[in-house]
């Protein structure tokens, strides 16, 4: 078969949201740090629309670029592409990529338990991997730091009025909202409903609210809107339902690593949850995450929290995607029949 370029990739889902992992194709972008290269692929847009975009890509896609760490500390780095945004860290995707690494033998594997130590554009992430039989059955995540920007402040949002919100930040940049409030259970027949809403909350709370990274003035929007469900507590740990809206137009299937991640800073700054407890996290579809609350630190002024995040993921295939010298295509094409605002 003719082909322009081949990407070779393992795909692989966490707990419901796909994170397929790049392992071979495509050299590593130009740049001194993962936050310049991740940066650059921004940018560039290629390899994104390549990879994101129909034929080979579609809004429900996430794909992880494997890189070579530029800190001596990391095994391996990782770059993540979302439908829109190219972000600092992702919980699913880092699970994804660990459960890549070790399931198809990029990293040797260890049994009971092989730890790592990934390096996203966010920073560095460890992670300790629960192996049986040439399989990772469960990754832990150490997150990077997550603090709570603004609580309980009013937000204007069309045709819905006055709403509280909170915004936080768990590696991602989130405006959390209280689905009941809303009238909302997060159900997967309310899934279309909660996207269209959660596109305007987002939209809202950047144009109204707006967001600082207190150490990466690059960082200056808020990605995602999470719909959360009160907590309730059961056998020592808080248990809340969530979805997250993510753009164009889509909710994430899993938990959300980030999401849960940016609700416990919200939880730790309302003084409920303190170092050491948990969080267990329901998505739409009854997956879950399991969030730690692991000690307090500081990012600048910002009192943060360092969170893991435990969750399961299973790899589906492995493809080589190809480019024929004639298709009129080459980097994809979106229809806002499933890609809104196409």
């Amino acid at each position: 078969m003719r082909t322009r370029k081949v990407i070779h990739t393992v795909s692989v889902h966490a707990e419901g949201e796909v994170g397929d992992v790049i392992v071979g194709g495509v050299a590593p972008p130009p740049g001194d740090t993962l936050w310049e290269q991740s940066r650059w692929i921004a940018k560039d847009e290629t390899l994104r629309n390549f990879m994101l975009n129909e034929p080979r890509g579609g809004v429900f896609r996430h794909v992880n670029l494997l890189v070579p760490p530029k800190d001596p500390r990391a095994d391996m780095g990782f770059i993540i592409m979302e439908p829109i945004h190219t972000p600092p860290m992702s919980g699913s995707n880092s699970i994804c990529v660990s459960t890549a690494l070790l399931d198809s033998g990029i990293l040797p594997m260890q049994e009971p338990v092989t730890e790592l130590t990934l390096e996203a554009p966010g920073g560095l992430v460890k992670v300790r991997a629960h192996c049986k039989d040439g399989k990772a059955e469960r990754i832990t995540v150490t997150n990077v730091p997550s603090f709570a920007d603004k609580l309980d402040v009013p937000l204007e949002v069309p045709g819905q009025g006055t709403i509280t919100v909170d915004t936080a930040y768990g590696g991602d940049s989130f405006v959390i909202v209280d689905a009941h409030a809303l009238g909302f259970s997060v159900q997967p027949s309310e899934a279309a409903a909660l996207t269209e809403l959660g596109m305007k909350i987002t939209r809202a709370a950047n144009e109204q609210l707006g967001f600082r990274h207190p150490e990466n003035p690059d960082w200056s929007h808020i990605s995602f809107c999470q719909f959360a469900c009160p907590v309730a507590g059961k056998n020592g740990r808080l248990i809340g339902r969530n979805t997250v809206a993510i753009e164009p137009g889509k909710l994430d299937r899993s938990p959300t690593g980030t999401g849960v991640s940016a609700r416990m800073a919200v939880l730790h700054a309302k003084g409920q949850m303190q170092v050491g407890d948990i969080l267990q996290g329901v998505s739409i579809i009854d997956s879950e995450f399991v969030g730690r609350i692991e000690k307090e630190t500081r990012l600048g002024d910002t009192t943060a929290i360092v969170p893991t995040i435990t969750g399961r993921a299973w790899v589906t295939g492995t493809h080589q995607h190809m480019l024929d010298p004639d298709d009129p295509w080459p980097e994809g094409y979106r229809l806002a029949d499933t890609w809104p605002n196409a």
